[in-house]
Formats: structure tokens, C-alpha cells, sequence
């Protein structure tokens, strides 16, 4: 790249990563962007999403900032209580005149109800874009994500599975779209001097093409990687009261890219209290997706509100999702699994200890 002195619009190794994801994922179209968040914002643009959009309040922030920077109203949907993805019937309900498309999210790799959300947006005439950045390397009813809805986004960002550094991309059949996708990411700019249509600058450098490049040649070892994790995490915690390890779908490719518990009552601490000892422990556990976007601003001061998010409210309230990938090795996993077991066993002895006399969590 240094060589060439190509570093930024549209180089060779943009055009390789894109082919190669397009290939990988067995779709006509990949678009790549400086990232997943402007990847959302071209797709609802291109698309021409206005009104409201329908998306899960369990999500990442930027699924739903994305549609409200673009002047769109997102009315947030519950969840299905197993598979934590947007439920469609639910989804169905909350359709008004003034909505114009849903923007399902598949969550820990698990694909939303396709066949749901594709009936209820084919029969009321709506977009249905998809945020699959959890999904790289992942099927559903043994396809590859990535080739459902009029579109979906992937991440490349450092915390994902492969990397750009930072990056996303947008996948689709449709030509046009993609036509569309790309004028919009180049500041509307159809030839060197013509300009059709406002535009942004979403373009992805060469450095970061390269950098997602190197990764997915290395992406079947962080797989396989996040795999063994997985299954060890699986049979440490299998046995362990009130705890819930999400499993990938039977028959289906997963990436393991996320070791999530489920903390119920019946554990002997909430799972805000084990999330304080492993932290404590140096564990970097994570609270996915808390406390929910719902509650978080621009949206919980909406006068319009959301309408009741009944499981949203719940899964937020147990979710922990544990440490994984290429620098967690069998042992890393066993101390966590220790640690996890140790602090459920002594789980009254641990709560006296977590609050100070004044009935205050200790920092």
C-alpha cells in the first residue's frame, strides 16, 4: 500500500476486501465504509427511510442514533425472551402510517426471525434493513448472513471478530441500492467532477481494507479459537444453578464471538452483583446491551416514550457476557468459571460484603 502510494479512495484493497466478503457471504454487493454506524446511516438513506423504523431497544446505541442522526423516529420493539432478537409479531403491532421500515438486529451471532420480519414488511410495503454486526461468519437456515432484508451492515470494528481496525460494510442483492449506497459514501459524486446527489464521506482507507483483509484470512483460527472457549465455559458452567449459557442454534454456523450468561433469581446474586466481582477480580465481564437504549438519551426523554418492554427490561437486567478471543486462553476460562462458581456458593457472604453499613454498593 505504502508503495503504491494509494491510501484512501477506493483503492485496490478496498475492491479485495469488498469482493472478498461479497464471495465469503454469497451476495452481488458488498459497499465498505469507515465503519458500521455510517454504514447504518447510508443504508436508511439510501433506502429512503423517514418517519419512524421499528428496532429492538436491545441493541447497541449506535442502531438506534444512526436512525434518529438521519431525522427518523426509532419506536422501539421488545425481544424474544430465548434467541434476545427483535420479536415480529410484537414488531407488527407497533406499525403506524407514519412507518417505513424495521431494522431487525441479530444478536451474539443468532439471525433475527427473517421469515417473520420479511412477511410483516412485505405486507405493509416497508424496508427491512438488518444490523449484522455480531453476524460475520454466521448462517441462518444455512445461509450465510448477510443476504436478507434489502440490506445488511456489518462492523469491522476492533471488538468484532475480524477487524479493519474500524470499519463496516454494507451487503445487498440489489444493484441499485448499491449503486446508490456508493454515491451517497462519496460525497454524491458520480464521475470526477459530477456531483448528483448529497453526499457523505463514509469511505473506507486502504490501511483499514488491509487490516480487514489480514484478518479474514485468520478468521477459521479465531473461530475455531472462540469455539474451544466456548465449550469449555459450557461444561464449567453447565451444572451451575441459575445460570443460563446462550448456545448457538443447532445446525447452524456460529462465530462464538460472544460467551453470554444469563443470570436468573435463582442464581444467590443478581447479576449486577457477580458483575462487581469479576470486575473486581479483573474480569472485564460486560453488561450487554444495559440498561437498554430505551432508557438512554435522546429516548427516554421523548414525550412519546416506547410502548412496554416487558423482556427487554428482564434480559437487560441478567445478561453478562464473558471474556473470549485469541488472548483468552483454557485456563483464563477456568479462573472465570472458578471465580463465577466461588462467588454463587458464597453468594450471602459475598452480598455482606458488596455493601457498606449504609446499605450503599461499595465502588
Amino acid at each position: 500500500m505504502l508503495d503504491e502510494r494509494w491510501l484512501t479512495n477506493h483503492g485496490p484493497y478496498v475492491a479485495e476486501l469488498e469482493s472478498t466478503l461479497a464471495d465469503m457471504i454469497g451476495v452481488r454487493n458488498v459497499v465498505a465504509t469507515c465503519n458500521g454506524t455510517l454504514a447504518l446511516e447510508l443504508a436508511i438513506r439510501a433506502l429512503g427511510l423517514h418517519g419512524e423504523v421499528i428496532v429492538p431497544s436491545f441493541t447497541f446505541v449506535a442502531t438506534a442514533h444512526a436512525l434518529r442522526w438521519s431525522g427518523i423516529r426509532p419506536v422501539f420493539c421488545d425481544i424474544d425472551p430465548l434467541t434476545h432478537t427483535i420479536d415480529a409479531s410484537h414488531a407488527e403491532r407497533l406499525i403506524t402510517p407514519r412507518t417505513t421500515g424495521i431494522l431487525g438486529v441479530h444478536v451474539w451471532g443468532a439471525a433475527s426471525d427473517v421469515a417473520g420480519l420479511e412477511a410483516v414488511a412485505g405486507e405493509r410495503n416497508l424496508a427491512l434493513v438488518f444490523d449484522a454486526a455480531h453476524a460475520l461468519a454466521c448462517t441462518h437456515q444455512g445461509r450465510s448472513i448477510g443476504g436478507f432484508g434489502n440490506a445488511e451492515v456489518f462492523s469491522f470494528h476492533a471488538t468484532k471478530v475480524a477487524n479493519a481496525f474500524e470499519g463496516g460494510a454494507i451487503a445487498t442483492d440489489d444493484d441499485g441500492l448499491a449503486e446508490r449506497l456508493r454515491l451517497l459514501g462519496n460525497f454524491g459524486f458520480s464521475d470526477e467532477d459530477r456531483v448528483v446527489t448529497l453526499g457523505t464521506n463514509a469511505k473506507m482507507t486502504e490501511a483499514a481494507a488491509c487490516m480487514g483483509l489480514t484478518s479474514l484470512e485468520s478468521l477459521d483460527a479465531f473461530v475455531e479459537h472462540n469455539r474451544r472457549n466456548f465449550l469449555l465455559y459450557d461444561e464449567m458452567l453447565r451444572d451451575v444453578p441459575g445460570v443460563r449459557l446462550m448456545r448457538p442454534r443447532e445446525g447452524e454456523r456460529s462465530n462464538f464471538h460472544y460467551v453470554v450468561l444469563e443470570v436468573t433469581d435463582v442464581a444467590g446474586l443478581r447479576r449486577d452483583e457477580l458483575h462487581k466481582v469479576l470486575r473486581a477480580e479483573r474480569v472485564l465481564a460486560r453488561r450487554y446491551f444495559y440498561p437498554g437504549c430505551h432508557r438512554l438519551e435522546p429516548y427516554c426523554s421523548d414525550p412519546a416514550g416506547s410502548a412496554p418492554l416487558p423482556v427487554t427490561e428482564r434480559v437487560c437486567e441478567q445478561v453478562l457476557c464473558l471474556p473470549t478471543g485469541t488472548s483468552v486462553d483454557p485456563d483464563d476460562v477456568a479462573i472465570v468459571c472458578g471465580l463465577i462458581q466461588e462467588a454463587l456458593d458464597h453468594a450471602g457472604e459475598v452480598r455482606a460484603r458488596l455493601v457498606d453499613l449504609d446499605g450503599n454498593p461499595r465502588a
